[in-house]
């Protein structure tokens, strides 16, 4: 019981901004109501009705972004990542301050990545603008391989259950004068076959920001779940090469992913837990801290997973086989995302620079 609103974040350890958990007084209070038929209250009491942007869970974008060509997902088998390169022919730059993604066919998509392309970027610099491609379909042996590494800023990630991007005032992410917009999707099919076109709904900051908001990550590709085992253990190290505030936490896994925790590593071995989730597949959270926290270069952050790759986990595809990362379902991954700002004239490259300090959160994704 207790699975509604969701929300799988052991209270024990941190506070979180978006928690809608409800209290045992707030339970009891539906279970009395709902126990005597549910009866209508005092109209005088009921709040004001809220006002929803048509179709949005943000404020009524400024613009609106959408992949310019629908994408065709078959009824049955393996789609491989599909890009979509989007022009935003902005003449200034940007600042934006809340982001949501939405597909046209949500059933389909197990996750998305918008990425930041800088017009001074070589990131799939042969690619084919405004039509959907995947990596196999490119030409250049380099540009296959670039599809699945990049450097360039991540503007938003998108899951099943995730919420949008809203940045407090004085923060927002970059988008600088002509760059593009990268869509990454990983499909799935269900036994329908269906067409995409997602957008991504922008605001922009209204005045320029004091801190610029970049998403850094965790992760480990070198896990390796052996069949059976119902509790593997995968975790990944590393030390930040500036100071930040950190904002959010985003774990992300697939169908064997168990449980998910960030923790800080102090330098005299105590290990402080910042998040600790009982992970959901299908309801993959942000955790937005209730008070960001300001951490200091050279602060350890360590991320660890659990994995049931065993015949009790109902959603597991193969329990007899040896799970390595990959892209599909079916594979696994294990990404720590998590959201920081920094001065708003500090780009992710120079953030990257390392001032006497040795930094091993790397300045790449791998979704």
């Amino acid at each position: 019981m207790k699975m509604m609103p969701p929300w799988f974040a052991n209270p024990r350890y941190g506070h979180f901004a978006n928690d809608p958990s409800l209290t045992d007084q707030q339970i009891q209070t539906l279970v009395t109501w709902a126990e005597n038929n549910a009866p209508d209250g005092a109209p005088h009491d009921a709040p004001p009705l809220k006002k929803w942007a048509r179709g949005w869970n943000i404020a009524a974008p400024d613009l609106i972004v959408t992949m310019p060509k629908p994408v065709a997902l078959p009824a049955n088998g393996e789609v491989e990542y599909t890009y979509e390169i989007v022009p935003t022919h902005f003449a200034e730059d940007r600042w934006v301050q809340m982001a949501e993604l939405r597909p046209s066919a949500p059933a389909h998509v197990h996750h998305a990545v918008v990425y930041i392309r800088p017009p001074d970027s070589t990131w799939l610099k042969h690619a084919p603008a405004g039509t959907p491609f995947t990596a196999s379909t490119l030409t250049d042996p380099d540009e296959r391989r670039q599809a699945h590494e990049t450097t360039s800023d991540l503007l938003l990630v998108y899951a099943p259950g995730s919420s949008p991007d809203q940045w407090s005032d004085g923060m927002a992410k970059f988008i600088p004068a002509g760059s593009d917009l990268v869509f990454q999707m990983h499909y799935t099919t269900n036994g329908k076959a269906a067409e995409d076109q997602t957008s991504i709904g922008l605001v922009f900051a209204k005045s320029p920001p004091r801190q610029r908001v970049i998403t850094l990550q965790l992760n480990n590709h070198a896990l390796l779940i052996p069949p059976g085992a119902d509790d593997f253990r995968v975790e990944v190290q590393g030390t930040l090469p500036n100071d930040a505030t950190l904002l959010s936490l985003f774990p992300h896994m697939h169908l064997r992913g168990k449980r998910f925790e960030y923790d800080i590593i102090h330098d005299d071995g105590l290990i402080e837990p910042l998040l600790k989730v009982n992970y959901h597949f299908h309801w993959q959270l942000s955790y937005r801290l209730a008070e960001p926290r300001p951490l200091k270069a050279g602060t350890r952050l360590r991320a660890v997973a659990w994995y049931d790759n065993s015949r009790n986990n109902p959603h597991n595809p193969d329990p007899t086989k040896t799970v390595t990362w990959g892209d599909q379902t079916s594979d696994e991954m294990m990404v720590g995302f998590f959201d920081v700002a920094v001065p708003a004239d500090v780009d992710k490259w120079h953030y990257f620079i390392r001032h006497g300090q040795t930094a091993d959160v790397k300045n790449q994704t791998k979704p």
